[in-house]
C-alpha cells in the first residue's frame, strides 16, 4: 500500500541516487537501471506487480510516439547520408576555405552544424573530423579548436526534435508532440547558430595570431601553400572508405537531387504540422527505401544497417516510460518536490531553474546525460511548478544550461570517438574547451531569458 509523504521522498530520492550513481559509476547500463530500481522501489512501498503493469502502461503511453519518431528519424538520416547527400556540400565547403584560418574556422562550424542534422554526435565527428584534420595541422592549427568548433555547432544543432536530449525532455513532459516544444526553442537556436558562426570567426583570428607568434618565436615552420584540391582528394577516398555510397545513387547522380527533395518535403510537412515527426519520417523512411534501393534484400540491410543507433535510444527511452510511470503514478515525484519546498528558500525558489541551468555543463561532466534528464529535471520541475514556474519554461532552461556541454562531457562515446579521429587527449581537451563551453551555454541561456523563452 501507499506509504506517507515521508516515505515516498525517501524512497524516491534512493531511487534517482542510486540511478545516478550507479550511471556514473558505469555499473548498468540506462535501460537496466530505470526499470529494475523503480520497481524495487515500489515493491518495497507496497505496490503490487499489478500495480507496476499499470505504471508501465501510463509511461509507455506518454513516451510511444517519442520513440517512433526517433527510431525513424535516425533511419532516415541514415538514408540520406548512404546515398551520399551530404558529400558534395561538404567538398564545397572544403574548398571555399582556401587555406585560410578564419575562414577554415567558419567553415568548421558550418560543417558541424550540417552533419549533426542526423541527431547523431558520432557521424558528426566520422564525417567532419577526417575532412579538415589535415587541413588544420597543415595550417598549423590546434585540433582541440577543430573539437571545440564542432562541438559547439553540433550542441545547438541537437535542440532539433529527434535529437536525444529534446526527446528526453519530451518523455519527462509527457508532451504529446516534440515539435511543439522544439517550436519554443527554435528562436534561441538560431541565436545560437549565429553566436557560433561569430564566435569561430573571434577563433579564427585568435589562432591566427597565435601561429603567427609561434613562427616568429621559431617554434613553428612557416605555413606551406596549401593545396586544398589535395586536401579534398584524401577526404573523398576517405570517405568512401567509411561512408561508401549505396544503392541506385551509386549509378545515378539524379537520385541525389531526388533524396534531397524528399529531405525538404519531410521537413516542410513536420514543420508546418500538417503531419506529427513520427508519421513524417516514417512515411520518408519508406519512400527513400524504395528510391535508393532496387530488392528488398538492400533495402532489409539497410534497415539492420542503421537499427543499432536507432533502438539504442528508443529502448532508452522506453525504460524512462517504466521510471517515470513508476515515480509519478506512486506521487514520489510530487513528495520529493513538496519536501524540497520546505528546504529551499523562498526568495530562490522561483529561480530554481534558472540556478540549475546555470550549472548545467558542470553537471553534465559530473552526472551522463540520461541522469540529468531523467533524473534531475522531473525534481526541478516539479519544485518550480510550486513557485508557479512552468514546465516548459523549465525545460528549456534546463536544455539550453545542458546542451551546449554535451561533447565536452567524458561520458559521451562520441566525445571520445572525435579524440581518436583527431589523436587528442582528453584532459588537455577539457582545459581547453570547458570555459568556453559552459561561458557559450551561460550566455545562450540569458539570451532565452530575455527573449521570453525561459520565464524569470
Amino acid at each position: 500500500m501507499q506509504g506517507d509523504s515521508i516515505w515516498l521522498t525517501i524512497v524516491g530520492l534512493v531511487i534517482i541516487i542510486t540511478i545516478v550513481g550507479l550511471l556514473i559509476a558505469k555499473k548498468i547500463s540506462p535501460v537496466v537501471g530505470m526499470t529494475l530500481i523503480p520497481c524495487i522501489g515500489a515493491l518495497i512501498l507496497g505496490y503490487s506487480v499489478a500495480d507496476l503493469v499499470t505504471f508501465f502502461d501510463k509511461g509507455l503511453a506518454q513516451v510511444m510516439n517519442v520513440v517512433i519518431m526517433f527510431i525513424f528519424a535516425i533511419i532516415f538520416f541514415g538514408i540520406m547520408n548512404d546515398s551520399g547527400l551530404f558529400k558534395p556540400l561538404v567538398k564545397r565547403l572544403l574548398l571555399m576555405t582556401r587555406g585560410n584560418v578564419v575562414i577554415v574556422c567558419v567553415m568548421t562550424a558550418l560543417l558541424g552544424t550540417i552533419a549533426q542534422l542526423d541527431g547523431a554526435g558520432a557521424v558528426t565527428f566520422l564525417l567532419c573530423i577526417p575532412a579538415l584534420l589535415p587541413l588544420y595541422q597543415a595550417l598549423n592549427m590546434s585540433r582541440y579548436l577543430l573539437i571545440l568548433l564542432l562541438a559547439l555547432s553540433a550542441a545547438v544543432m541537437n535542440m532539433v526534435p529527434w535529437g536525444g536530449p529534446m526527446a528526453r525532455v519530451a518523455t519527462v513532459l509527457k508532451a504529446e508532440s516534440v515539435n511543439e516544444l522544439w517550436y519554443g526553442i527554435i528562436p534561441v537556436q538560431i541565436i545560437g547558430f549565429f553566436l557560433v558562426m561569430l564566435l569561430s570567426v573571434y577563433f579564427g583570428f585568435r589562432e591566427k595570431k597565435r601561429i603567427k607568434k609561434k613562427i616568429e618565436q621559431g617554434e613553428l615552420e612557416e605555413t606551406q601553400d596549401i593545396d586544398i584540391h589535395k586536401l579534398v582528394k584524401h577526404y573523398e577516398q576517405d570517405q568512401a572508405i567509411k561512408f561508401p555510397v549505396r544503392g541506385r545513387a551509386r549509378e545515378h547522380a539524379s537520385i541525389k537531387w531526388i533524396n534531397a527533395v524528399l529531405t525538404l518535403i519531410v521537413m516542410v510537412v513536420m514543420l508546418s504540422n500538417i503531419a506529427p515527426p513520427e508519421f513524417a519520417f516514417m512515411i520518408g523512411v519508406s519512400i527513400a527505401l524504395v528510391i535508393n534501393y532496387k530488392s528488398v534484400d538492400e533495402q532489409m540491410d539497410r534497415l539492420k544497417a542503421h537499427a543499432p543507433n536507432a533502438l539504442m535510444m528508443a529502448v532508452v527511452i522506453v525504460g524512462a516510460g517504466m521510471f517515470l510511470g513508476i515515480l509519478d503514478e506512486t506521487g514520489m515525484l510530487k513528495a520529493i518536490s513538496t519536501s524540497f519546498i520546505h528546504i529551499i528558500p523562498q526568495p530562490v525558489g522561483p529561480f530554481i531553474h534558472i540556478i540549475v541551468g546555470i550549472f548545467g555543463v558542470p553537471l553534465d561532466l559530473l552526472t551522463s546525460t540520461d541522469a540529468y534528464y531523467f533524473a534531475l529535471l522531473p525534481i526541478v520541475k516539479e519544485t518550480a511548478a510550486q513557485f508557479g514556474v512552468s514546465q516548459v519554461s523549465t525545460a528549456y532552461s534546463m536544455v539550453i544550461g545542458n546542451i551546449i556541454g554535451t561533447f565536452v562531457s567524458p561520458f559521451a562515446p562520441a566525445v571520445w570517438l572525435a579524440l581518436g579521429l583527431a589523436e587528442a587527449n582528453m584532459g588537455t581537451y577539457i582545459k581547453y574547451a570547458f570555459f568556453w563551453v559552459w561561458g557559450f551555454a551561460i550566455v545562450l541561456l540569458l539570451i532565452a531569458m530575455l527573449i521570453g523563452t525561459v520565464a524569470f
